[in-house]
């Protein structure tokens, strides 16, 4: 399975700080936003990314991320010229993808919680053994902001629909889905919205009518931070310190995810690290001294 971060957009809801920067290059507390998204990836074994990115802030993502190596992956990059919507990311991301399945996650989304990494497994296996796609659905108390799935008794999704403005639950479609190959086909079909975007919900919906949509429910014991707005980056940046400060452990070190997976090895980190100074640095040589 290969992944795609999506870090398009221009930001207008972060004006002024989006101005010179990509949204996804602002900190959350102590590394950049696209360092959570891209960990997730990673926790799902997937080493192969593409990060997609306006033709101005690719050259940052490049500079920041390299080719991945330093973290035991192989990073790509493609322009997005204009945000013409989630479901884009399939169309130009096809080449890339070519014959296998793949992951997308959104560039400002922050996922945190125990047993993150087995569900991320879980969605994998699925994908390459059943051929359904998998997404993930977590409770909010503003539903009619984001794509909403409706269940039945059996708690099966019936119907997803984008930003309704009554919804039919709580149960927000959070930014990570998982896809078979098929997707790029689905993806290349997609007509506009009346927002004038191809929207991931039509590819959702497809899914679902073809019975081949399977959704996760997010327990009360992860966090689920999408960081579009001042506020939430605010908290977003307070939780990820609360918890580092708690456990003494990082959140999204991709070094350490590296490490782990068994894709790099302490020496290549020492090296790299060396005269790096910081906290996460510190962090990093206390592992591999």
């Amino acid at each position: 399975m290969k992944g795609i971060i999506l870090a398009g957009g221009s930001g207008t809801r972060l004006h002024p700080l989006t101005l010179a920067t990509s949204k996804q290059l602002l900190p959350i507390y102590d590394k950049p936003m696209i360092y959570y998204p891209l960990s997730v990836l990673m926790l799902a074994g997937i080493k192969d990314i593409l990060v997609i990115s306006t033709p101005t802030d690719l050259p940052n993502f490049k500079r920041l991320l390299g080719d991945g190596s330093k973290y035991g992956i192989n990073l790509n990059y493609a322009e997005q010229p204009s945000p013409d919507g989630l479901a884009q990311a399939f169309i130009i991301g096809d080449e890339f993808i070519g014959n296998d399945d793949v992951c997308l996650v959104l560039g400002d989304n922050i996922f945190h919680g125990a047993g993150l990494q087995n569900l991320l497994s879980n969605a994998v296996k699925t994908v390459e053994s059943d051929q359904k796609a998998v997404i993930f659905g977590n409770y909010v108390n503003d539903p009619e902001r984001y794509g909403v799935a409706e269940f039945d008794q059996e708690k099966n999704v019936v119907s997803i629909e984008e930003k309704p403005s009554i919804p039919k639950s709580n149960y927000a479609v959070v930014g990570l889905y998982f896809y078979p190959n098929s997707v790029i086909n689905v993806g290349q079909n997609v007509t506009p919205s009346n927002r004038g975007e191809l929207e991931i919900t039509s590819v959702n919906q497809y899914y679902l009518k073809e019975n081949s949509l399977k959704m996760q429910i997010l327990s009360r014991g992860f966090a689920w931070l999408d960081t579009g707005t001042h506020e939430a980056l605010t908290e977003a940046t307070e939780f990820v310190k609360a918890v580092e400060k708690r456990t003494g452990l990082k959140i999204a070190c991709l070094e350490e995810i590296g490490l782990s997976k068994s894709w790099i090895k302490k020496e290549e980190v020492r090296n790299n690290i060396k005269n790096l100074k910081g906290n996460y640095y510190d962090y990093l040589k206390s592992i591999v001294k």
